[in-house]
């Protein structure tokens, strides 16, 4: 308990500052990446691994890890690098994201850095839809890249964006009308936002990161008069994004006068106990796990219900 509530306390601590902890590794080239250290869980040397018949080729096999049995997933090969990574001499990072936990087998890990998220660009523009880059920084000169891992679990576990056939059936005439704002710098998982609203009848606005969010909204918030909450339902945001972070966006909107009435749900794959102290930290005003398509349904309907029942309350 005593190191869950140290993580707890490390993460609140940087929550609302755009600040993130990065663990650096190499895949056996001369590249560096980064992952959020606060999705690590631990960093092993790589265990006996059994092969799974049919597996996608990035799996490189299932291990037992404290009782749990969890996929390895060869982080080069996932990602398209030629170079081989031998599993007698890699490490494994075990990782949570999307309430999932796995293994990420990698050539070395360097160390955990601490950055601004200032620091942390959008990929270079012209990269084609399938790049699994996210963001770049720099350490001691060099180019650091941040893989975008929802993609890469999306396309090796070949997760599903599709909303269930109770939901699509259900009637949903509080959602018709409805506007919604999604902020998050990956692809895959914006578009899985937004496959979840066109199959619930709702428009959308989307911005890749935090601070382009925070610049669209203030837009939107200027062209016209009257409160902006009527024409924006909902904010749907990542917390990773380079720039700036969702928390940091959150705690913006809450303290600007011309924003602090819109509803913002944090869409996070960080998972458990750290949840609840992010939301009350930056004010959002509800967390989700990502990523459970009707999970994301409910809650978006709830809220749109909501709305609706408060302006049958006022008229």
């Amino acid at each position: 308990m005593t190191s869950i509530m140290d993580g707890v306390n490390r993460l609140t601590q940087l929550v609302g500052r755009n600040r993130l902890e990065l663990l650096m590794f190499d895949l056996g080239s001369k590249q560096r990446f980064g992952i959020n250290v606060f999705k690590v869980r631990e960093v092993i040397h790589c265990p006996e691994l059994t092969k799974v018949p049919h597996a996608h080729p990035a799996v490189v096999g299932i291990a037992n890890m404290r009782g749990q049995t969890i996929s390895v997933l060869d982080m080069g090969a996932a990602i398209g690098l030629p170079v081989p990574v031998e599993a007698s001499e890699a490490f494994v990072i075990v990782t949570e994201y999307n309430r999932m936990v796995q293994g990420f087998l990698v050539h070395k890990v360097d160390r955990i850095i601490n950055k601004n998220w200032e620091e942390i660009k959008p990929p270079p523009k012209g990269l084609s839809n399938q790049s699994y880059l996210t963001a770049v920084t720099e350490v001691d000169g060099e180019l650091v890249e941040i893989v975008d891992v929802e993609k890469i679990l999306s396309d090796v576990l070949k997760l599903s964006d599709t909303v269930s056939e109770r939901v699509r059936e259900e009637d949903t005439p509080a959602c018709q009308g409805k506007h919604i704002f999604v902020a998050d710098d990956s692809l895959v998982a914006r578009k899985q936002v937004m496959r979840v609203l066109d199959q619930l009848g709702i428009t959308y606005t989307t911005a890749c990161n935090g601070r382009e969010a925070l610049e669209k909204l203030k837009d939107m918030a200027a062209s016209e008069s009257g409160d902006i909450s009527d024409r924006i339902d909902m904010v749907i945001s990542d917390v990773e994004m380079p720039e700036m972070d969702g928390y940091t966006l959150t705690r913006l909107i809450k303290d600007d006068p011309e924003l602090k009435s819109l509803y913002v749900c944090l869409h996070t794959s960080l998972s458990g106990v750290f949840n609840q102290s992010m939301v009350q930290k930056v004010g959002a005003d509800t967390f989700l796990s990502k990523f459970k398509p009707d999970e994301l349904a409910d809650l978006i309907k709830t809220r749109m219900e909501a709305r609706a029942d408060t302006s049958t309350v006022a008229a």
